[in-house]
């Protein structure tokens, strides 16, 4: 799974990520994502004194949201577009790991690797992610899109597209698709009709 690339620029993606948060610039999480993508902005930087520069105000920034609010998101990760923290406090997401678009996560949420002998290898979640309050994802597994993972629950096995993961351990059931249900019934429709 990869982010999308993005042509945006460090104030677009403000602004976008600042419309996920429900346009409140007061918001704990849109504070920390800001951050971040100002680290991320900071980090590509070419003019090596300007990025140590930056890179000192970024760091400052981090340590601020992370003691303060409880979120702990590192520039080294790859966060996907319109990433939105429900809730602030005790959230914690790997230095490598990888969220795709329009992925949503809640208080409480450890995103990491398995510890001794995982070489950093961390999580890689597609795109439309939510993930509950409380949650564990650990190692090196990839969740796909669309999936939901309930509050408390212990994630360290690869999740398919379209499903939901709850429990401790994690039971893994396909998401059903209710809008097919309405083209069945559309269908039938028709063909009765005729």
């Amino acid at each position: 799974m990869k982010v999308s690339e993005t042509t945006l620029g460090l104030f677009e993606l403000i602004k976008e990520d600042w419309e996920t948060h429900f346009k409140d610039w007061k918001q704990c999480g849109f504070r920390a994502v800001a951050v971040y993508r100002f680290g991320v902005w900071a980090n590509s930087i070419n003019y090596r004194i300007v990025r140590a520069v930056t890179m000192r105000l970024y760091w400052f920034l981090y340590r601020w949201s992370r003691n303060f609010y409880g979120i702990e998101l590192l520039y080294t990760a790859k966060i996907g577009r319109r990433f939105l923290i429900g809730h602030q406090g005790g959230i914690v997401i790997h230095p490598n790991a990888i969220f795709g678009d329009d992925c949503l996560i809640r208080q409480g949420v450890t995103v990491g690797d398995t510890g001794r002998g995982s070489d950093g290898k961390a999580p890689h979640m597609g795109n439309e992610v939510h993930i509950g309050a409380g949650a564990v994802i650990m190692g090196n597994i990839k969740i796909g899109s669309r999936v939901s993972i309930g509050p408390n629950a212990v994630v360290m096995a690869n999740v398919p597209a379209e499903s939901t993961a709850f429990g401790n351990p994690a039971r893994i059931i396909k998401t059903p698709k209710p809008y097919l249900k309405e083209e069945k019934k559309e269908q039938s429709k028709d063909e009765s009709a005729k």
